[in-house]
């Protein structure tokens, strides 16, 4: 068995989740790709050397690098036992970016010009929810409560199941698509090959398409949708445990973020030079 296969078996046993699964054996691939060599027969100095081909002539960015280190890492503790290769390997700074949110009307005009009632649905979910794309596109009919207004998600990140609010909203745009389409399967929204759920992938252009249609200069993708979910509960006044369960998060510090991009929040609060000089003197002294 070659060592990408072993890697494979490996991380089916572990339980991680496929899109981590595609992201390590694809890295894997790549450093094996590049030597044309087993990597049984490599070590430090040629994933030294990986690493900076992929940093200065590929044009990699710190994020990628980041993962690529991690799938090595799995590769040579956990599938080849040889953690010495990695463990003087040094983990890029990775800049913390603030999640990109859209406007209410924004997200109610892009999802108004997606065309396919498939795309549109699931996209719809992935905000109404906070849904990962990966979780919109992995619901079940059986997932869906309508007594309890309720969404479960089965395959969380982590593995984690959770409840998500169920909107009036998303229920009647889920019950239209299932009236016109009638999917067959335990999948709301099926791939091409029986027992499968569409790929994700498949959402991102469709997205970017109803982005340029409507004039939105901004970056959108899936993941967008969520981070605007997260920031306008948050301006409504959601406090930060809530929408820490109900995104999944496992450490409320991933939540927090989210505050820093609140408009309201930002907007509402007051600078100290428009205090008054009684104030300022009280409050600052």
């Amino acid at each position: 068995m070659s060592a990408l296969d072993s890697m494979k078996a490996e991380l089916d046993l572990h339980g991680r989740s496929p899109n981590t699964q595609q992201s390590y054996l694809g890295c894997v691939s790549r450093f094996i790709q590049y030597y044309q060599r087993d990597p049984e027969d490599l070590g430090p100095s040629e994933v030294r050397a990986f690493l900076l081909h992929l940093k200065h002539v590929r044009g990699i960015g710190a994020s990628t690098l980041k993962v690529t280190i991690a799938a090595l890492t799995y590769l040579y503790d956990r599938v080849l036992h040889r953690p010495e290769v990695m463990s003087g390997i040094p983990r890029p700074k990775v800049i913390s970016r603030l999640p990109a949110v859209l406007s209410g009307t924004e997200v109610d005009e892009l999802l108004t010009a997606i065309d396919s009632i498939l795309h549109r649905t699931i996209l719809l979910a992935a905000y109404a929810a906070g849904l990962r794309i990966s979780e919109a596109c992995a619901l079940q009919v059986a997932d869906i409560d309508s007594r309890r207004m309720l969404l479960r998600v089965q395959r969380g990140k982590g593995g984690r199941e959770r409840y998500v609010m169920l909107s009036r909203r998303l229920l009647d745009a889920l019950r239209a698509y299932y009236r016109g389409t009638r999917p067959a399967g335990p999948y709301l929204f099926p791939g091409p090959h029986s027992g499968s759920h569409v790929d994700r992938k498949t959402l991102y252009h469709p997205l970017a398409a109803a982005a340029k249609k409507i004039g939105l200069d901004k970056r959108v993708t899936p993941h967008v949708l969520r981070h605007s979910f997260a920031t306008h509960l948050l301006e409504a006044g959601t406090d930060l445990p809530t929408i820490q369960a109900l995104l999944g998060h496992r450490s409320i510090r991933t939540t927090a973020r989210y505050t820093h991009v609140s408009r309201r929040r930002i907007a509402g609060s007051q600078s100290p030079l428009d205090l008054s000089i009684e104030d300022r003197q009280k409050l600052l002294g």
